[in-house]
């Protein structure tokens, strides 16, 4: 059990203060409820190239990391599709070098013309590093259009392309920053050697002047049902022919999100999952095969990818994919196959909650979810799952009508 106190200042930001008197360490950590859903479709990348640009300067420290290294501590930050989080960890006695710093960032950034070119430049080579300067690479960037037509999933948080990040401007940036990065549109989580009634006088202090903004309310086109299989074929100066499926799931508030879960990880978490057993090891089709789930906010996607052996055509990739997914939705497997799997997701879980670092970013994000208090109830939801929804779950998945399928050809083949 997770215990923690909770409180919101006037502006609206949510304050939630984990107590553990064993570490020295204290983990500070912001989530903005922001991410690529939120971009225009003609300026994406934007959430993305905040979080660089959150490091470039603010209104009053113009050396981020300099400040942050002298008090000893160290930081970093992520982006996806739905939030933004950024995370501190820094030692007890200098825990108010985080409250100075990350209260600067959220009251406004330097936006200067020289931070905007140095960042502009810094995310336009890691699209070309990430996306097209290594093997497979860009798939994502078709696939997501692929699966979806109207929701913004359909672009990676890195953007639609390269032009979107090279184009932005400061008027850009700037309207970007005050649409979403505000007090009322962020969870902080405090976590270590703390007091409650301490940590409030430093929230008031430090970020109770800011004042809240105008968040726009969120008007998220719903992605129709997928009715009809759609493929496309990629062919690229690559080792050998790989092939990714995407079935259209729920999303991750959605009381079957844990069986869908469940299911990627009978199909290949560990040497017994199905793929692993049946695909690799006795037919030796794919060198690697893997199932897994986005875990987005809205409808996700369950993913398969599989690189292929030269022997292994595509035709026979997929059927025998797809035979592995028959046996899910027949109920082909044992009540031991399920309790494992289980188990592996209560052991991840666990580990999940080891570390004020860790605990702050899961309480941030649950609050962020709807409410911290989910911390506590994961491991009881995984434990709920039965076999039946397992194969409630999969027959519903795994229709051709939901699936979107990109062979990757190589040219070499």
């Amino acid at each position: 059990m997770i215990n923690y106190d909770k409180f919101t200042l006037e502006n609206g930001l949510r304050v939630i203060v984990y107590k553990d008197k064993s570490t020295p360490m204290v983990a500070f950590n912001i989530l903005y409820d922001v991410g690529a859903r939120d971009e225009n479709p003609d300026r994406t990348g934007f959430a993305h190239l905040f979080e660089h640009l959150m490091f470039g300067g603010s209104k009053n420290i113009k050396n981020y990391d300099t400040v942050l290294q002298k008090a000893g501590g160290e930081n970093n930050a992520f982006t996806n599709n739905d939030h933004t989080n950024y995370y501190i960890t820094v030692p007890k006695q200098n825990l108010e070098t985080a409250f100075y710093l990350e209260s600067d960032r959220m009251l406004e950034l330097a936006f200067s013309k020289k931070s905007l070119d140095l960042q502009r430049n810094v995310v336009s080579e890691e699209f070309r590093q990430r996306y097209f300067n290594q093997p497979y690479g860009d798939v994502s960037l078709f696939l997501r259009p692929l699966a979806y037509k109207v929701h913004p999933y359909q672009w990676s948080t890195i953007g639609k392309e390269i032009s979107h990040i090279t184009g932005a401007s400061l008027k850009d940036v700037k309207e970007f920053f005050y649409k979403h990065y505000a007090p009322n549109n962020a969870v902080l989580v405090i976590a270590g050697d703390v007091e409650t009634s301490a940590m409030e006088k430093l929230c008031k202090k430090w970020f109770g002047d800011i004042p809240p903004r105008n968040v726009p309310s969120r008007q998220i086109p719903q992605e129709p049902i997928q009715t009809e299989k759609r493929t496309q074929i990629l062919e690229r100066d690559v080792p050998a022919n790989a092939i990714y499926m995407a079935y259209h799931m729920c999303g991750r508030k959605d009381n079957d999100y844990f069986a869908a879960d469940l299911i990627s990880d009978l199909l290949s978490n560990g040497r017994s999952s199905f793929f692993n057993r049946t695909l690799i090891k006795e037919k030796k089709l794919f060198p690697e095969v893997e199932a897994y789930i986005q875990g987005s906010l809205d409808p996700g996607l369950f993913m398969i990818n599989a690189k292929l052996f030269d022997t292994t055509s595509f035709d026979t990739a997929e059927s025998e994919i797809k035979n592995e997914l028959n046996r899910i939705i027949q109920g082909d497997f044992s009540a031991r196959d399920l309790d494992k799997v289980k188990n592996k997701s209560l052991s991840t879980q666990l580990f999940s909650k080891i570390g004020v670092l860790n605990i702050a970013m899961e309480l941030a994000y649950y609050e962020w979810l709807g409410d911290a208090s989910m911390i506590n109830d994961i491991e009881e939801k995984i434990l709920s799952v039965k076999k039946e929804d397992i194969v409630r779950v999969a027959s519903e998945l795994f229709r051709d009508g939901n699936l979107s399928c990109i062979y990757y050809k190589s040219k070499k083949k």
